[in-house]
């Protein structure tokens, strides 16, 4: 879908002449940029709950990755807030 919407992008001026296209690619793109941070989300809670266990018996350094994760985890969960808001916006845009 992305390789569509970048082909009408590149070989078409739609995207500046017709904002109902422009805010079916954006949406396009914002899913997809959704499902990938949700698959980042889902690797770094996985690779917390294996350093986990290993972190209750005091190792300090997995303890600062752990951090780390959490940090980058909440960084994403923000993102995809804003996302899911843009993606709103579009969605009621292209119900007008």
């Amino acid at each position: 879908m992305i390789r569509l919407c970048a082909k009408i992008v590149a070989e078409t001026d739609l995207y500046e002449t017709d904002k109902e296209v422009q805010n079916l690619i954006d949406w396009v793109c914002l899913s997809e940029q959704i499902k990938e941070n949700n698959n980042t989300i889902r690797n770094l809670t996985g690779e917390y709950k294996k350093i986990e266990p290993d972190c209750r018996e005091g190792v300090r350094a997995q303890l600062e990755r752990m951090k780390q994760l959490c940090k980058e985890r909440n960084n994403l969960y923000e993102k995809q807030n804003d996302l899911k808001g843009q993606k709103q916006q579009l969605e009621k845009a292209l119900e007008r």
